[in-house]
């Protein structure tokens, strides 16, 4: 049997900062997925997070204010985030799973997914060191999304 998009993916932090680069597959890919019928999400810290990395996040998508503020407003009509409160109960049970043993810092994308039953979008290959979550790469989701 072959593999189809998933209907909810958790998006993580560095897709979304790859979403400020000029012609970034992760761009593409957060613009298409929506028409696909795939709804992405991420937990709401994480828009507080690329606020306050604006100034690293022009420079390394090579663009000034203006852009930042545009594509950021993209950015968060493509992805519903969800706050802490809606995933907390799964944060002990992220804590087990997430591969960053000694940082929490990845805990409520496996928290998240673990509540919404759904799995990850992430291209740092810890996260498919574990085998109760699916993480897809980028390089997979592109393989999906040409046989859609």
């Amino acid at each position: 049997m072959s593999e189809k998009l998933p209907s909810l993916l958790v998006v993580d932090a560095s897709i979304l900062f790859s979403f400020f680069k000029k012609d970034s597959d992760r761009r593409v890919i957060i613009e298409i997925l929506p028409s696909l019928g795939c709804k992405l999400i991420s937990p709401e810290h994480m828009f507080e997070e690329l606020s306050k990395e604006r100034e690293k996040i022009k420079r390394f998508g090579g663009i000034n204010e203006l852009a930042f503020t545009f594509l950021f407003s993209l950015l968060d009509n493509k992805i519903e985030s969800f706050s802490e409160d809606m995933y907390t109960e799964f944060l002990a049970e992220a804590s087990k799973i997430s591969p960053h043993k000694d940082s929490t810092k990845d805990d409520s994308y496996f928290a998240l997914a673990l509540k919404l039953n759904c799995p990850i979008w992430s291209d740092e290959t810890a996260f498919k060191q574990q085998a109760r979550i699916k993480v897809f790469n980028t390089k997979e989701l592109l393989g999906l999304i040409n046989k859609s």
